[in-house]
């Protein structure tokens, strides 16, 4: 019996084993299947690691100059099964460099000098940044030789840094100035870079357009301001009392335990100058943040600043502070810390249906739309619906790529597209209007074209509209009809296994892929290749339709490789019409489907799809019957 129990388990395990590995996966991730870091299941292997960090940094910003400098230390865990010969650190601020390498335009004002190294120690020995024997800088990347005193596994490596940087001037939707005295400051410190069970160190210079892959670690920061100006961060706010004077502190300890807004600092008070101590020049405003992959903040000195908090894991009991933080002038801002506060219920409680897994959530008030752990730094919109928008889709990237520890360097499918799907029916809801018709939209008129590249080709390597569409739009869609075809039981339970499996963590796509195929039951591969791994379109056809004795034939085909949903409506005189409706599942090892129904009236025609399931081909879509049919 326990032969015949072995070889069954075998067998099932060999049969798992061959469906995951029938979607293409490359060399190098086929190593790490290999050495058990990941398995074909999609749990981490028994033998997952990844390395992290501790940093305590102490930042000193000048508005005047938009200087900023920075001394911080690092304690870095080589928790790998590899012993390190060079550590990789990323200056990203070097992108603003004349010369550097990158992908995005960037006006004169702009232009910086980048981050200058003023002291480096490794293990309390100081680093000669001119050897070049030893120590290299390449755009955005800063390679330092240590095959001298290498990093063993399960050993750590102490840094110490002094730097500073000049704050680019104009609109960035990242980062930057966008008055004379309101700043948002990302990609500021030096960071050590990933080393993964995947490629080893992450050496994909940051250029513009992709954005975050990094190490899980904590952060003790400290950022001294102007004694007028307030800071807004990463983490949680570990010294209100010394920065706020008293009734500011009683109105920002109010909003913590609130269900309602506090309006913390309001239009009329902004600039009394008595919202924050004055006792010295300066304020140090300290904040600790936990197990997060970056750390982030904007200061101001006339900003209005709303608060709320709102039990996410009621189980827990734990509230989450949010805080909306913003220019006098911004009138769609007067609502966000509400907006938030609905959306970090609407993510908690229906999709993905996890508790919003941090502390604190502030949207800042500066351009564009950039997500980074806790805090967002959002531009304003001119109607709600694009306010509604963009909040949202900020606030689910704090699940990916920040509670699940995606690759967007890489990968930018697996948190974007989730961040576009995820907040859809919060968005139709709240904003009243259509995302999904918006994204169908724009996908059926780009799928198929020359330009447009499936999601898997990795994201570094694309660029512009067609970047957005491979890793925003078109997965998005993918999640959707997903969503749609599972239900949502089954949806759900697939989700929550993925998010308990690989928080904290990161998982690549196959690690997502098998995990819904495992935790579902279902080999899904027909469909993940498609949507993700092919070029193609989706196109949709009536071929034949036949109304006889009473029973309606319709035959449908699937023209284009993409499957997506079967809606056919049916039209009747007098304006009555009638659906019938099939899943994207109904295209399963299938190019050709017959619906049959019986009716007691005939149609006078018949439309396929609407403009929630895109169709690049819209022609074909159309059946009209003639007399001659009755």
């Amino acid at each position: 019996m326990k032969t015949c129990t072995t070889l069954t388990i075998l067998f099932v395990f060999s049969i798992l084993s061959f469906s995951q590995s029938s979607l293409y996966i490359p060399r190098n991730v086929l190593n790490a299947y290999e050495k058990g870091t990941r398995s074909f299941s999609g749990t981490p292997g028994e033998n997952y690691w990844q390395n992290s960090a501790e940093y305590k940094i102490k930042v000193f910003v000048e508005p005047e100059t938009r200087l900023v400098r920075g001394t911080e230390q690092i304690e870095y865990f080589n928790n790998s099964p590899d012993t390190l010969k060079v550590i990789v650190i990323n200056l990203i601020q070097n992108m603003n460099k004349p010369g550097s390498e990158r992908n995005i335009p960037l006006p004169e004002e702009s232009l910086t000098d980048g981050v200058v190294i003023e002291k480096f120690l490794i293990n309390d020995l100081p680093v000669i940044m001119e050897d070049v024997r030893k120590v290299s800088i390449r755009s955005t990347l800063l390679r330092i030789n240590i095959e001298d005193d290498p990093l063993p596994p399960g050993s750590k490596m102490n840094l110490e840094i002094d730097w500073n940087f000049t704050i680019p001037g104009g609109s960035n939707p990242r980062m930057g100035a966008y008055d004379s005295t309101s700043f948002f400051i990302a990609y500021w410190y030096p960071q050590i870079a990933v080393y993964d069970d995947i490629d080893g160190w992450d050496i994909l210079h940051h250029t513009g357009e992709q954005e975050f892959y990094n190490d899980f670690s904590d952060y003790e920061v400290e950022i001294t301001v102007p004694n007028n100006f307030g800071v807004w961060s990463t983490g949680t706010l570990q010294n209100p009392e010394e920065v706020l004077e008293d009734e500011y502190l009683i109105r920002y300890n109010k909003a913590r335990n609130s269900d309602n807004i506090i309006n913390i600092v309001t239009k009329d008070e902004v600039n009394s100058g008595k919202i924050y101590k004055s006792s010295s020049s300066v304020n140090t405003w300290k904040y600790k943040a936990d197990y997060v992959t970056d750390f982030a903040f904007g200061i101001s000195d006339h900003y209005l600043w709303d608060a709320v908090s709102f039990v996410a894991d009621k189980q827990k009991g734990d509230r989450v502070y949010i805080a909306a933080v913003y220019k006098e002038e911004s009138k769609d801002f007067y609502e966000v810390s509400e907006i938030a506060r609905k959306c970090i219920s609407y993510f908690s409680n229906e999709l993905p249906g996890i508790p919003y897994p941090f502390p604190s959530l502030t949207v800042f008030n500066g351009s564009g739309g950039m997500e980074f752990p806790m805090i967002v730094n959002d531009g304003s919109a001119k109607r709600r619906s694009g306010t509604v928008s963009v909040t949202s889709h900020e606030i689910a990237h704090q699940y990916f790529p920040f509670f699940i520890g995606t690759n967007e360097e890489k990968y930018g499918w697996m948190d974007e597209g989730m961040a576009v799907f995820l907040p859809f029916n919060f968005q139709e809801r709240e904003g009243k209007y259509n995302p999904r018709g918006l994204n169908v939209k724009i996908y059926e008129f780009n799928a198929g074209r020359e330009m447009e590249l499936p999601p898997m080709i990795p994201s570094y390597q694309m660029r512009g509209p067609f970047l957005r569409l491979a890793i925003y739009v078109r997965p998005a869609l993918a999640y959707n009809f997903l969503y749609d075809a599972l239900g949502k039981e089954l949806f759900d339970k697939c989700m929550h296994e993925y998010i308990r499996r690989w928080n904290g963590k990161h998982p690549i796509p196959a690690d997502f892929f098998f995990t819904f195929n495992d935790v579902s039951g279902k080999d899904l591969n027909w469909y993940w290749k498609p949507w993700f791994f092919e070029s193609g379109y989706p196109d949709l056809r009536i071929a034949e339709a036949d109304f006889i004795d009473g029973k309606l034939k319709i035959v449908i085909d699937k023209i284009g490789n993409i499957p997506t949903p079967v809606l056919l409506t049916l039209n009747f005189d007098g304006g009555l019409t009638t659906e019938i409706y099939k899943t994207a599942f109904v295209w399963e090892n299938k190019n050709r489907i017959v619906i049959e129904k019986e009716l007691d009236t005939k149609p006078i025609s018949i439309i396929l799809g609407n403009d929630r399931i895109p169709d690049s081909n819209k022609d074909n879509n159309y059946h009209n019957f003639s007399e001659s049919t009755y």
